[in-house]
């Protein structure tokens, strides 16, 4: 069970180098290339949407979003596109390169989270003032 959870992750980790690949080709249709692009930006980022920390529901995006994703992304590259980036991707891997961390994203995700934080506490001044 877990050699196959393990093997799981590293295809998971494949196809997100091979998304993080398209997205920067010319021959990949722009639509393709934005969906992609917020894929592997969410999945680089080093914040997550819905904290880690959170029982459960911390690791349903690592489990279900970002799978998800990847599968609804795949759909909208060109196969042979794809095949080469899942080639290149294989290459990196192999060298031993680390994925990029993407903190634009992360940046967001914390802005969103501020936001949040600031609307309810908005409503609760609003609620018992």
């Amino acid at each position: 069970m877990l050699e196959r959870l393990r093997t799981w992750a590293r295809l998971l980790k494949r196809q997100l180098f091979a998304l993080y690949l398209a997205a920067r080709r010319p021959d990949v249709p722009w639509y393709a290339k934005a969906a992609a692009a917020a894929v592997v930006a969410y999945a680089f980022s080093p914040v997550d949407l819905i904290p880690d920390f959170i029982p459960i529901l911390g690791y349903l995006d690592d489990i279900v979003l970002v799978p998800l994703g990847i599968a609804a992304v795949i759909r909208l590259i060109p196969s042979h596109v794809l095949e080469a980036c899942r080639r290149e991707a294989d290459a990196i891997m192999a060298e031993g390169s680390k994925k990029p961390v993407n903190w634009v994203a992360g940046a967001v995700i914390v802005a969103v989270w501020i936001g949040a934080a600031v609307y309810v506490a908005l409503l609760a001044y609003r609620w018992f003032s």
